[in-house]
């Protein structure tokens, strides 16, 4: 199994969604990991620069017609591309991603696409909020009962969020991908969720 990561940005996407779960990849609290066990990359519909909702841009790694069919897990990173035209490219990709069982991950409006394309109709999951599932899913949504109101699920292989909870998400994602022992795992959620004056008061 290739130990890339793949990273689905579409324009106008949210990168705060993304930069806790790829520096974990990365780094420890330290330094730079020296021998990773999985290196970040990013997928975009096209070879030009991706714009982020805050206005910087990012250089694919990838475009859809030539992105690998091995891989450690697809992540879909939010934002309002996913209410575009370009989100339909993605539909194969995630169909193929689940039926080979790779670990998928959908945060945000990436939720939302999920449930549009039917892919959360066999999973508990959560999103942003079961209305905008409906909105989003209609007819093709057929598993309201699965959804939960919380800041992460993961069911199996398929891990969904809401918009806030990106250290939720991220810890989901890095206990499955068994990036790092799951306690320091916890560690690094809370150590992000609590702050490090909490985590390590003054005497």
């Amino acid at each position: 199994m290739s130990n890339e990561i793949l990273y689905i940005l579409l324009p106008d996407f949210a990168a705060h969604e993304m930069v806790y779960l790829m520096e974990a990849i990365s780094s420890d609290e330290q330094q730079l990991r020296p021998d990773p066990k999985y290196v970040n990359r990013i997928v975009a519909p096209s070879a030009e620069p991706v714009t982020a909702i805050g206005g910087f841009r990012v250089m694919p790694d990838y475009t859809f017609a030539d992105m690998p069919d091995d891989y450690a897990a697809l992540v879909l990173v939010g934002g309002y591309g996913w209410l575009t035209p370009a989100a339909d490219e993605v539909v194969p990709v995630v169909r193929k991603a689940v039926e080979d069982g790779k670990i998928v991950g959908a945060i945000c409006n990436g939720a939302s696409f999920m449930a549009r394309a039917g892919f959360l109709n066999n999973v508990r999951h959560t999103g942003n909020g079961l209305d905008q599932l409906r909105l989003w899913g209609g007819d093709s949504y057929t598993n309201p009962e699965g959804y939960e109101h919380l800041q992460a699920v993961a069911d199996g292989r398929i891990v969904t969020a809401n918009g806030s909870g990106v250290l939720e998400f991220t810890r989901e994602l890095l206990l499955l991908l068994e990036n790092d022992t799951p306690e320091r795992i916890e560690m690094y959620y809370q150590f992000n969720r609590r702050g490090f004056c909490a985590l390590f008061p003054q005497h």
